[in-house]
């Protein structure tokens, strides 16, 4: 590390493991990039220390899973989305109960188990027709879980079904629903949103889905779509929303950030690379003292700089991305099977393994 006296009783407070403050993140945001990385890989070895029997130290892990957007309408016109079309577009769609078959029973032959379902916000689906995909799912394959609907979804169903988001949650998890990603997350400043998402859920109402949810029993994911408009105290600011939220509920298993993608889409604003990607994911796992697990972005950034992100703080490569087709949209088109990931992984030192939604390690 490059030595700086006036930084020391920050460095010790982040070698230790004691929680940083807003103020302490961005001195940490000005360090060089090594030094960052260093600050933060060691703060994922203490955060592994607690799980896997005390071998957390030398695992990291990856899932088996399949995005599935069961439709491409919506009604929000992110400035940031290259994937979503109106009712009426030529290649608009539904899914049908056939073609989600399909894709599931794809998905376990490559020793799948889950799913990771979102889609737009259609004006016109009945939470009947929710809640039949979800039961039909879970009939036929029991053992997959469903990790579906993001909180700007559940908003729209809120205003569309005319229900309280106790009411809509409860009904999906009677149907099948098993957990929620993090998706819509973007940054969790009214500012920011206003620009480049202005129909779409404000920071409390997401914030609200993952509380609801929390309380009924729910794990989800959080996220960050970084490298817009937002400023980095913006960047701290969302990271500390979900800090507070998981000090209160407890519902986090992960946090995922990733990168703006502009190809195809209608947000004008200059877009960061790998070094801010990892400068930003580096501080993610200092702050975020109590989430356990930091995905790394292969899917935005590439296979390598998903593997540098594994020194970075990231524990995890998340999904080999069965299908993937919101970010490829923007022009990213990045890919990864099990035997990559498992390279990436083992090229490092580590020990990989395959876990389930909520990192359960699997028989390899």
């Amino acid at each position: 590390m490059v030595y700086d006296a006036s930084l020391d009783d920050l460095f010790q407070k982040v070698w230790v493991g004691e929680r940083i403050d807003r103020a302490d993140a961005l001195r940490l945001s000005r360090l060089p990039l090594e030094q960052l990385g260093a600050l933060a890989d060691r703060r994922r070895e203490l955060a592994k220390a607690q799980a896997y029997d005390g071998r957390g130290n030398q695992i990291i892990t990856y899932i088996v899973d399949r995005n599935v957007n069961y439709t491409n309408v919506c009604n929000v016109y992110c400035k940031f989305c290259a994937f979503y079309r109106v009712e009426g577009d030529e290649d608009a769609y539904i899914i049908t109960h056939e073609e989600m078959d399909r894709k599931i029973e794809e998905t376990i032959a490559l020793g799948g188990t889950q799913i990771l379902m979102q889609g737009g916000h259609h004006p016109k689906l009945t939470l009947q027709w929710y809640l039949d995909l979800l039961s039909h799912i879970k009939s036929k394959f029991p053992e997959i879980n469903i990790h579906g609907f993001s909180p700007s979804e559940f908003i729209h169903f809120r205003e569309v079904f005319n229900l309280s988001l106790e009411e809509i949650i409860s009904q999906f998890v009677r149907a099948g629903l098993g957990s929620i990603p993090g998706g819509g997350g973007e940054i969790l400043v009214d500012r920011v949103r206003k620009r480049i998402s202005p129909l779409k859920a404000m920071s409390d109402d997401w914030l609200s889905v993952m509380d609801v949810a929390h309380r009924l029993g729910l794990n989800s994911t959080a996220t960050m779509m970084f490298g817009h408009v937002e400023t980095v105290e913006e960047r701290i600011e969302h990271l500390e929303r979900v800090r507070a939220q998981q000090d209160k509920t407890g519902g986090f298993t992960a946090f995922i950030a990733w990168t703006f993608q502009a190809e195809n889409t209608k947000l004008r604003a200059p877009t960061v690379g790998a070094h801010e990607y990892l400068r930003t994911q580096a501080l993610s796992r200092i702050y975020l003292d109590n989430i356990l697990n930091i995905q790394s972005s292969w899917v935005t950034q590439g296979q390598e700089i998903g593997q540098v992100a594994l020194k970075f703080g990231a524990n995890d490569l998340g999904s080999i991305m069965i299908e993937e087709n919101v970010v490829s949209q923007a022009g990213t088109t990045f890919r990864m099977g099990v035997a990559d990931m498992r390279r990436l992984i083992e090229e490092l030192g580590y020990e990989a393994r395959q876990r389930d939604n909520w990192y359960k390690l699997l028989r390899n």
